[in-house]
């Protein structure tokens, strides 16, 4: 699939389409006037119309009658709404349709769509998250049977042009949910509270907060760029005695890493609970 030439097209048009169709654009993967999104209202379009991009309200009909590759941008709970609102349909050859619903399976979006765009096949579900908005986006995939390499490899040139990408086995998705698409708001409590204790100790506000994410960015980068883990470069901090190993140790005594461990694995069950047949 050429995307130079292919229409996109979103059903949903929050944040994360949003996130995902700049990142196309400003790649030079397509044009914004390939792309339209469709939304329930006028408010969340308006910022599409600033781009270029085509706009419907309340058509998804007409987004899987002409687009390449469909975004399945909206909550978990109203993919029944939309299924339910569809008009029965056939797209172009080769469609794609990409879900970035969190809990909905690939078994329950062919059971959704199929019936109402028989022609579909390629199905690929995918877990983003929020930092995509900025280009440094961490997603997963994976594929049902009849998606082909070409239909992966138009998918990691959308993803890639937000941040980084893997195809996983489906089993994973809802921990990667767990992961990926709710641990940037762990982090951002971390920053909060990091910025909170230096100003507790004196520091203003905006200076406490922006060191406080640049540290957060930094190790994140250390991690990334020496694939060292992350126990070693931590021993690499703590001098024996110094300041470091005590706030280890204090943040030790309160259940730090437990608390986001625990974190991970209520995001994963919950991604499970919104299952549209859970």
């Amino acid at each position: 699939m050429d995307l130079s030439s292919a229409k996109v097209g979103f059903v949903g048009a929050g944040n994360m389409a949003q996130a995902l169709a700049k990142g196309m654009i400003s790649a030079g993967l397509l044009k914004a006037n390939q792309i339209t999104a469709s939304a329930p209202d006028d408010g969340s379009l308006d910022i599409w119309k600033t781009w270029g991009c085509n706009t419907l309200v309340n058509d998804n009909t007409s987004i899987f009658k002409e687009s390449n590759i469909v975004v399945l941008a909206v909550k978990p709970n109203l993919f029944t709404h939309v299924v339910r609102d569809l008009k029965e349909c056939n797209g172009p050859e080769n469609q794609l349709a990409l879900s970035v619903m969190s809990g909905i399976t690939i078994e329950e979006l062919e059971k959704g769509l199929f019936p109402k765009v028989p022609n579909l096949k390629a199905i690929i579900r995918v877990m983003p998250n929020t930092p995509a908005l900025v280009g440094a986006g961490c997603a997963v995939y994976c594929l049902n049977e009849h998606a082909s390499s070409k239909h992966a490899d138009v998918t990691i040139k959308i993803l890639e042009s937000v941040g980084i990408c893997y195809q996983v086995p489906e089993r994973h998705m809802n921990a990667y949910t767990g992961l990926c698409g709710s641990a940037p708001a762990y982090v951002y409590m971390a920053i909060e509270a990091l910025s909170d204790g230096a100003v507790k100790m004196g520091i203003p506000r905006q200076c406490a907060t922006q060191c406080a994410a640049q540290t957060v960015y930094g190790a994140a980068k250390m991690v990334l760029d020496t694939k060292r883990h992350p126990g070693s470069l931590r021993d690499d901090v703590c001098s024996p005695g110094g300041t470091t190993i005590a706030g280890v140790h204090a943040l030790e005594k309160a259940g730090f890493r437990g608390a986001l461990i625990d974190a991970v694995e209520a995001g994963t069950k919950r991604a499970e609970e919104q299952s549209v047949h859970k």
